[in-house]
C-alpha cells in the first residue's frame, strides 16, 4: 500500500516538469524551499580524462570562497541560490553589478548517480527519496534550458558550436597561443590553462594535436542557473556541462624534434567533461570554457 502511495506522489512531482512561468519549480526540493543553500567552497580537480594530454598528469582546482549571496527567486520562492565572491572591478564599485564577467566557479559540478535496482527505487523509502532527488535535479536542469530557450537556444546549433570551441581550445592549448586563448575562456579559466601551458613548455618544446572527425558523442549532463539580482530573473548566468567522446592524436616533442610522447598515427578515444557559460542578460555574450571535471 506503501508503494502505491509512493508511485502517486512520484507521478504528482513529474508533472510539474510541464514548467510555466507560473509554477514553483523547485519548491518540492527541501534543500532549496527551505532557505539559502549553504556552500562554503567549491572545488573542481581536474585529473586523469580531465587533464589536456599536454599537461604532464596536471591537475586543475576551480576554488571560489564565497562571500556574496546570489539568489534566484521566482514569485517570492527561492529556486536555487548560491553564493560567489564579487570580482575586483565590482567591489570597487561598492556592490556587485550586472557588468560581472563571470562567476568564476562552477555551481552543482556534475556528479554521476549511482544506479540503484527497480525493486530498491518503487519499493523502499530509500528509493522513493532517491526518485525525488533524481526528479529534482532533472527539473532545475529542465528550468535552466527552458529560460535558455527563450533567448534563442537551439541544441544542433549549440552543440556545433561547442565542438568548435573544443577543438579551437585544445589547439590553442597545443601551440601555446595565450592572446587567442583568452577569449574563448572565463577569467578563472585562462589563469589555469595559463598555467599549464607554462608547465607543458617546461617539459616539451612542442607538441602536435589533432581531433578526428566526427566526434564519436556529445551530450548535456546538466544545466544550471546562476542568479546576479533577487529582483531581476534575467540577470543570470547559465552553466552548461557537456561531455564529448572524440577520437584524438597527439604527439611530443623535444628541443631537438625527437618524440618524446604520443604517436600521431595512433587514435585515441578521450572522452572529456566541460563546462560552457554564457550570460542571459548581455546582448553581445558567447560560450565560454568555465570548466572541466574529472570523474
Amino acid at each position: 500500500m506503501m508503494a502505491f502511495r509512493s508511485l502517486h506522489r512520484i507521478r504528482a512531482l513529474h508533472r510539474t516538469a510541464q514548467i510555466s512561468e507560473s509554477s514553483h519549480l523547485l519548491g518540492s526540493s527541501r534543500s532549496y524551499a527551505s532557505g539559502i543553500s549553504t556552500v562554503p567552497e567549491l572545488y573542481c580537480r581536474n585529473k586523469g580524462h580531465g587533464a589536456l594530454p599536454w599537461t604532464h598528469g596536471s591537475s586543475i582546482t576551480l576554488r571560489s570562497a564565497m562571500a556574496v549571496e546570489l539568489p534566484i527567486f521566482w514569485n517570492d520562492t527561492r529556486l536555487l541560490s548560491t553564493q560567489v565572491k564579487a570580482p575586483a572591478q565590482a567591489r570597487q564599485m561598492g556592490a556587485l553589478k550586472v557588468a560581472m564577467l563571470s562567476p568564476g566557479f562552477i555551481y552543482e559540478p556534475y556528479t554521476p548517480r549511482e544506479k540503484i535496482s527497480f525493486l530498491k527505487r518503487w519499493f523502499t523509502r530509500s528509493g522513493w527519496r532517491r526518485t525525488k532527488e533524481d526528479t529534482v535535479l532533472e527539473l532545475k536542469s529542465a528550468y535552466a534550458i527552458t529560460k535558455l530557450r527563450k533567448k534563442g537556444y537551439s541544441k544542433n546549433l549549440f552543440y556545433k558550436e561547442a565542438i568548435q570551441l573544443y577543438k579551437e581550445i585544445n589547439t590553442l592549448m597545443a601551440n601555446g597561443d595565450k592572446n587567442s586563448l583568452r577569449k574563448a575562456v572565463t577569467e578563472k579559466m585562462f589563469s589555469e590553462l595559463k598555467n599549464e601551458i607554462k608547465q607543458r613548455e617546461s617539459i616539451w618544446n612542442k607538441v602536435y594535436w589533432e581531433m578526428v572527425e566526427p566526434v564519436v558523442k556529445i551530450r548535456t549532463l546538466r544545466a544550471r542557473l546562476i542568479g546576479v539580482d533577487r529582483n531581476d530573473l534575467e540577470k543570470v548566468f547559465i552553466q552548461l556541462t557537456l561531455e564529448f567522446l572524440t577520437k584524438q592524436k597527439f604527439e611530443a616533442y623535444d628541443s631537438n624534434g625527437s618524440i618524446v610522447s604520443g604517436d600521431k598515427s595512433k587514435e585515441v578515444l578521450v572522452r572529456d567533461i566541460w563546462v560552457f557559460e554564457k550570460s542571459l542578460f548581455h546582448d553581445k555574450a558567447f560560450w565560454r570554457l568555465c570548466g572541466r571535471i574529472s570523474l
